[in-house]
């Protein structure tokens, strides 16, 4: 049986009552609210924007280097189109204040719209990840014709493999932290029939991931094709592994050298790979395979999310622009225990993860070696990066081996267009 208190409080005058007893003008709005079927959005705007400014004194991404109070206060109450909302996007950065290896963003954009409505937080956000890069006043450029490259063969003995990867986005349907259930099935079905169009060393097959079996699974997981459900808290606070593994796949073409994957961080993920050294031929597959992707997903009337400010749009701010990361993975054993070694890195514009992946550290002495820019340089401009970069740190071991100095480079400069 209820007490007579509880009798009390669920009745019509609960908030008169309240009031009288003492508790509050707050207490007793939110009851009376709460009692109309008021929706959730309106009962938060009864707390001012810095009772929910989040605690980030002991933080270190971009969010918390960009955030204020200030701006918390502007944005807080704002909604894209899809019902999207500040709190939403730096989730991820509020959750997680650090990362053992590389400095993290700490926001998703959870549809196209949100750089836009969250432009003020976005926007500095962008420019401190991106090397300054200005999205209110600077252009991304975008070039893939392949035959720029020079140089684009590495020494065997020392780079075991090599791949080129970016993300492409359904223009119309909400982005993985934020997409409903039935977006992300209309994702995976208008870029698998378009993949079907693919035609000869391009051609493959699709395969969904609830379709395969376990063993199927871990083989193409082993081989560095397939994406494992997402286990990093940085994936898992976006909202990203929501309804695994629900209209996620993977196509690949029949020498698996050409790979998408659909509804992982992305809604794809494209990918030109190969093992050993030829980096120039691994783009050249990834230029070309990525524009017929996209004819064939044009040709069915959807496009990709684009802009001339921030080149092609991803989940994360940190693949804007080009979304590319064209890494290697090498072999340094010398290079990597001297001391200047990752300032050589920094100069060079290029960063290192474990083999295993971005939350994962260097096994022996073998690293995964990518460029460290997406935004405000062209895919060319990018791989001949790396391949100039890539071919210094090969030089400075081969110097070490015959017991020669090396050189700190002079810092790479950021391109401003």
């Amino acid at each position: 049986m209820a007490s007579m208190f509880t009798r009390v409080l669920s009745g019509r005058n609960t908030a008169v009552i309240m009031a009288g007893l003492g508790a509050g003008t707050l207490v007793s709005s939110y009851i009376m609210m709460t009692e109309s079927g008021v929706s959730a959005g309106e009962k938060k705007k009864l707390y001012p924007p810095s009772a929910d400014y989040p605690d980030l004194r002991k933080h270190n991404n971009c969010l918390a280097s960009a955030l204020t109070p200030a701006v918390y206060g502007q944005l807080r109450d704002k909604l894209t189109p899809n019902n999207w909302s500040l709190d939403q996007c730096i989730q991820t950065g509020v959750d997680n204040p650090g990362h053992p290896f590389i400095k993290t963003v700490g926001m998703v954009a959870g549809d196209e719209e949100s750089y836009e409505v969250f432009a003020e937080i976005f926007n500095p956000v962008i420019k401190d990840r991106h090397n300054g890069y200005d999205p209110t006043t600077m252009k991304h450029p975008t070039d893939l014709d392949s035959s720029k490259i020079t140089s684009g063969m590495f020494d065997e003995n020392y780079v075991l493999s090599s791949r080129v990867r970016t993300g492409r986005s359904i223009r119309g349907l909400s982005l993985p932290p934020a997409c409903t259930r039935a977006e992300r099935r209309e994702v995976e079905r208008v870029v698998v029939q378009g993949l079907s169009g693919l035609k000869d060393d391009l051609a493959g097959k699709y395969y969904s991931l609830t379709e395969m079996t376990e063993q199927e699974q871990q083989q193409l997981i082993d081989e560095h094709f397939l994406f494992d459900k997402p286990v990093s808290p940085l994936l898992i606070a976006s909202g990203m592994a929501r309804d695994w593994p629900d209209a996620r796949g993977i196509w690949h073409n029949n020498e698996k050298t050409f790979l998408i994957w659909i509804n992982e961080e992305d809604h794809t993920r494209v990918i030109s790979m190969e093992k050993g050294g030829n980096m120039k031929r691994v783009f050249e597959r990834f230029c070309r395979g990525l524009k017929e992707v996209e004819r064939l997903i044009q040709e069915r009337g959807w496009e990709f999310m684009w802009n001339e400010r921030l080149g092609y749009i991803l989940t994360c701010p940190s693949n804007l622009g080009t979304g590319l990361r064209a890494g290697v993975h090498v072999r340094l054993p010398l290079l990597s225990k001297d001391s200047r070694f990752n300032k050589i890195l920094d100069n060079l514009r290029l960063q290192k993860r474990g083999t295993g992946g971005v939350d994962t550290a260097a096994v022996g002495d073998t690293f995964d070696i990518s460029n460290l820019d997406r935004l405000g340089k062209s895919e060319v401009e990018l791989v001949q990066c790396v391949i100039d970069g890539v071919n210094y740190l090969i030089d400075c071991e081969k110097k070490l081996e015959k017991s020669q100095d090396i050189s700190i480079p002079p810092p790479v400069a950021q391109s401003k267009k």
